[in-house]
């Protein structure tokens, strides 16, 4: 689909003269990205473990549940860890886990709620079978701030919640023993943005300091020598044991597309060393079913194409509890048929998502007059509905809507754009569902008369048609700045290439270029399904020439013609082949020039 192109409003000579030793580009680039003090370019360019990340314990709440775990341990307490069946959720069940076990937890058990027959967060049938079970403490993680009924039940049934999160509160907060969720209102702790896995890090993180520095003596372990010691006689290297377990920080924190800046930066900048040489047996076996082995080729990227959609299948097919056992299991042979069925339920996942997709952009039909895209289908899986929604959003940056229609019951899930408060819609039209919840790009609810479909569809189309009203829909390409074939050097590449770890908020650098005389033209890969240029720039009477490829698009092959100019938008990268290496564009998108 055409693309609106948006070209960064460029630094101002200003702030350039602030920084006379930085390149204007790369200079460019950092303030794209909200960068404008030396300490805040320093600490992006720069990440440093052990000055970067905030105190654990400027939660509020922090030092509360930090007591009640230790109490809980030394009592021989059940605990009982409820996560949710997402990369995030389940990447903080899982090191939540493993840190309390550490620390000398007993009676220890995880659960993952069923995302077909339960749904996300806590539900009350899942609190009443954790009473039954003699469960003292429930820690959430990835969830629970929404879920004030839940928890006051588990109050009643003698339970104490300590609720880890990082989703904003609705309404009344949960009556919990403590709560631990930067986005909270009453909460100060300086940033905001951490995954559910990242707030599950902190609380261990707080555990780890409170264990070590007071010697608690219920612990397995017998520190000995001095109180603040970091190893203890057994040889428990603690402040090593707590990095071990930034691989599944970054898993998590990717996986939920959380932002790549600050605290998480720094979290997953380390984190992304760690899981280059995870121990964690199943993890391995799953990097080498995705082809990602060998040395330092794990990144952002990797995460969010390769291991995330893996460990989310099978959430969405299946249940989450077979990515939880990859996650904790020590066993080879199980770490190998684990792995080897998230692999095959991911092929599986595919398959059926091309086939929702299909059916769905078929009912949508012509898009250019719709605000928002409704589809339905019968029997569709409830985990799979999401993903097909964020597909069509981004293909055509309009809000939609994908619903399943199992027996009497249709539940749906919406992916939203920038500027329309999705969540915010159905809250206008709340008496349409049994429930409803999300953020302002994301939801998901049921309905609660299969009768009322179409009436549904007309109020929420008629919400937002009334706010889109007038505004330009075609999906914004947004472009960091302007170069020239004669700026593209090995040395600028390493330049940007500290902004590793790309993801959200940090994404990979987009160069405008304008004028490229086009020397060769070929159609590549399977099908000729992506585009194989040769361009050029002169510069005082010397030719500078670049490979530049672009995957899917090769129907654009039939459209240009030998010695035309056009204009692109490109990445930057390093293309290995047989042995060499040079530098090439890869085309985000491409025109003709004026």
């Amino acid at each position: 689909m055409k693309k609106k192109w948006n070209l960064r409003e460029k630094i101002s000579q200003k702030f350039e003269a602030q920084f006379p030793e930085v390149n204007s580009v790369i200079l460019q680039l950092l303030y794209n990205r909200g960068l404008k003090t030396q300490e805040e370019i320093d600490e992006f360019l720069m990440p440093d473990y052990s000055q970067d990340l905030h105190d654990p314990f400027l939660f509020q709440d922090m030092t509360k549940a930090v007591e009640r775990i230790f109490k809980a341990i030394k009592g021989g307490e059940k605990i009982l860890v409820y996560g949710d069946y997402d990369t995030d959720g389940i990447t903080s069940a899982a090191l939540l886990k493993i840190v309390l076990e550490a620390l000398g937890a007993k009676n220890l058990e995880v659960r993952l709620p069923d995302r077909e027959s339960e749904g996300y967060g806590l539900n009350k049938g899942a609190i009443e079978e954790i009473a039954k079970k003699k469960v003292m403490l429930i820690i959430t993680c990835d969830c629970g701030i929404t879920n004030k009924e839940e928890v006051e039940l588990a109050n009643n049934l003698g339970m104490d919640v300590i609720v880890t999160d990082h989703h904003e509160e609705t309404t009344e907060l949960p009556p919990a023993y403590a709560i631990i969720d930067a986005k909270i209102k009453r909460e100060k702790y300086l940033f905001k943005n951490l995954a559910g896995v990242g707030v599950a890090f902190k609380l261990a993180q707080a555990l780890i300091h409170e264990f070590t520095f007071t010697r608690q003596s219920f612990a397995p372990q017998n520190l000995g020598g001095q109180a603040g010691t970091r190893n203890d006689t057994n040889g428990t290297n603690w402040e090593g044991f707590e990095k071990w377990l930034l691989d599944l920080v970054a898993i998590g924190t990717v996986g939920d597309m959380c932002v790549l800046l600050g605290e998480n930066r720094t979290l997953v900048r380390y984190g992304l060393i760690v899981l280059n040489k995870t121990k964690r047996l199943g993890l391995r076996k799953l990097i080498e079913i995705a082809g990602l082995s060998g040395e330092g080729k794990i990144d952002a990227h990797s995460i969010s194409f390769g291991l995330s959609p893996r460990l989310n299948t099978a959430g969405r097919l299946n249940h989450a509890n077979n990515v939880y056992k990859l996650l904790v299991t020590d066993e080879e042979e199980e770490a190998i048929k684990l792995a080897t069925e998230l692999d095959e339920s991911n092929r599986a996942r595919r398959r059926l998502t091309d086939e929702m997709l299909k059916e769905s952009l078929r009912q949508i039909g012509e898009v250019k007059n719709q605000k928002i895209l409704f589809a339905l289908g019968d029997d569709w899986l409830v985990g799979m509905v999401g993903l097909v929604a964020g597909k069509i959003c981004d293909e055509y940056n309009r809000p939609v809507i994908v619903m399943t229609r199992r027996g009497n019951e249709i539940t749906g899930s919406g992916r939203s754009i920038l500027g329309f408060d999705i969540v915010g819609a159905l809250e206008e039209i709340k008496e349409f569902f049994i429930k409803f919840g999300g953020h302002k790009e994301a939801c998901g609810f049921t309905l609660k008369n299969i009768e009322d479909l179409e009436k549904f569809k007309r109020e929420l189309t008629q919400i937002t048609e009334k706010e889109l009203k007038g505004k330009d829909l075609l999906p914004v390409l947004s472009i960091d700045t302007e170069i020239t074939l004669q700026d593209i050097n090995w040395e600028f590449l390493e330049a940007f290439q500290s902004f590793r770890p790309f993801g959200e908020g940090n994404p990979k650098p987009c160069f405008f270029i304008k004028n490229l005389k086009l020397e060769d033209i070929r159609e590549v890969g399977q099908n000729g399904g992506h585009l194989k240029l040769k361009v050029s720039q002169m510069f005082q009477e010397k030719k500078k020439i670049f490979d530049a490829i672009g995957f899917g698009l090769g129907e654009w092959a039939e459209k240009l013609r030998f010695g035309q100019e056009i204009d692109m938008v490109s990445n930057i990268e390093a293309n290995e082949w047989n042995g060499t290496k040079e530098l090439q564009l890869k085309i985000v998108d491409l025109k003709l020039s004026d």
